[in-house]
């Protein structure tokens, strides 16, 4: 699904199911990567307040789809923990994968015991691939179930209001401007979802230059 499709998915009779699927799938799936879960979430909140909604498309209901929303990410991420905990090793021995190999699981670590499981788990929703990443990884380093589901809820309920009321407050504070330039705002927002993966390879680069 590309950035822009997000405006034609939101208008047809399959928003909600795209919407959850989405969600479930980018945070349970980490064989599936780059998924626009951010932007979904900022867009079904503008399409909440009206803007973007075609001559006899549908509108989304505000509360269906903040309900909705967390209750799809915190179940694909549970998979994706019980994924790792159960196959990880298989899944991260692929020398040549470009996403899951020794390396990749290494930097994850690291990544969790430099911010602490909850912070980790909690800000990972935030950073795209790292979402599909965290699941997975927190089931092979054995983050207990029990932390792990505390954690995991946090993160959803977080990242999913968050971003989806502040499109609908944005979306109806602004409606009329919103209106004129959803392409463009809607590519304005993707680029700034990806700002935090950009600022950790930034980070990541960084440390080691300085280590070389």
């Amino acid at each position: 699904m590309s950035f822009i499709n997000v405006t034609s998915a939101l208008n047809s009779n399959y928003a909600l199911a795209i919407i959850f699927a989405v969600l479930a799938i980018e945070t349970g799936l980490p064989l599936i990567i780059g998924l626009p879960g951010d932007t979904l979430l900022i867009t079904a909140g503008l399409f909440a307040a009206g803007i973007g909604v075609k001559s006899g498309g549908n509108h989304i209901n505000i509360w269906v789809v903040a309900i909705g929303s967390p209750v799809f990410a915190i179940i694909g991420s549970q998979f994706g923990h019980w994924l790792g905990w159960h196959y990880g090793v298989k899944l991260f021995n692929r020398a040549n994968s470009r996403f899951f190999n020794a390396e990749k699981l290494k930097s994850a670590e690291k990544y969790i015991h430099k911010y602490g499981v909850g912070k980790a788990i909690v800000l990972g929703r935030f950073i795209p691939v790292v979402r599909g990443l965290i699941n997975p990884l927190s089931g092979m380093i054995r983050v207990p179930h029990k932390r792990y589901a505390f954690w995991n809820v946090v993160g959803a309920l977080i990242w999913t209001q968050l971003l989806i009321w502040g499109g609908y407050v944005v979306g109806n504070t602004f409606a009329d401007k919103i209106s004129k330039y959803l392409t463009e705002i809607i590519l304005i927002i993707a680029g700034v979802t990806i700002l935090p993966l950009v600022w950790e390879i930034f980070k990541e680069w960084r440390t080691r230059k300085h280590l070389s």
